[in-house]
């Protein structure tokens, strides 16, 4: 039986359920992306909770967390991070955050810069680097929303199948929980997600803290391109890039191996300097 420990926490406001592997060791956040919840992790966490007390959240309306009728854009869920870190009394924090997980935890890293010591982004979307107009945004949540429902109507066992055959390098521990977070997630995401009004630029100079980010292929699906990279890079003199061959936009799974082979020196500098 896993000695990891799951509840729910009350942040900002609604009820977010998170999972700790617990320990008298440096705090690591996990964020995930999009569709996923915080059990799509386990590979990354089995690896990690020998050096980290490694806390997994849900993100509103995904896994078992709340799924309010509105507050989907990256301010509400960098809130909702925020809670989660000063009410489970996390001090100074790694956060790890994998595409809207990413900017979710670039967000906090902004309006929050007390709270990590360091952030890692993998992948996210690029945000700060694209002028998107209602008309793209809106095909954009209305092709994302379609691809979901469908999704929701198979079945668990035919989406770890169709999974498995669509990326065999993938943890095997990983695709159950993959599976299960597609058929959870609620579509009150698509109502209120709204991270095209932000002021990027503003957002970013306000982070202090070390940030490393990981990225893939993007002829395999990564988002962030050389030039999303450097545009980044200008706000954030800090900031550390490491690009991932062979990984499209989940690296963490596409290229497991690999992926901490990053993230481990930068955890552990961090962890040395603190």
């Amino acid at each position: 039986m896993s000695p990891w420990q799951s509840d729910f926490i009350h942040a900002n406001g609604i009820r977010l359920y998170y999972t700790r592997t617990g320990g008298a060791k440096p705090s690591l956040v996990l964020a995930h992306g999009f569709s996923d919840d915080g059990s799509c992790w386990t590979s990354v966490a089995q690896d990690l909770a020998t050096d980290y007390d490694v806390v997994m959240v849900d993100a509103r309306g995904h896994g078992l967390s709340d799924a309010p009728a509105q507050g989907y854009s990256p301010l509400e869920q960098s809130d909702d991070l925020a809670g989660v870190i000063t009410g489970l009394k996390l001090s100074r924090p790694i956060v790890l955050g994998h595409s809207m997980g990413a900017m979710t935890t670039l967000t906090l890293a902004g309006r929050y810069p007390d709270l990590p010591c360091a952030i890692v982004l993998e992948d996210p979307p690029p945000w700060w680097s694209i002028d998107f107009d209602p008309p793209f945004a809106e095909a954009w949540k209305a092709g994302t929303r379609a691809w979901i429902t469908g999704l929701q109507q198979q079945t668990r066992e035919a989406l770890i199948a169709r999974q498995r055959a669509a990326s065999p390098d993938w943890p095997e521990v990983d695709l159950a929980p993959w599976a299960d977070s597609k058929l959870r997630v609620s579509l009150k995401f698509f109502d209120h997600l709204d991270p095209f009004n932000i002021d990027w630029s503003a957002l970013i100079r306000g982070v202090r803290c070390p940030v490393l980010l990981v990225t893939g292929d993007p002829e395999r699906g990564a988002l962030v391109a050389p030039e999303h990279a450097r545009a980044l890079h200008a706000w954030l003199p800090q900031l550390s890039t490491v690009h991932i061959p062979g990984a499209g936009h989940s690296i963490h799974r596409d290229q497991s191996t690999a992926f901490l082979r990053v993230v481990h020196p930068f955890l552990y500098d961090v962890v040395g300097f603190e």
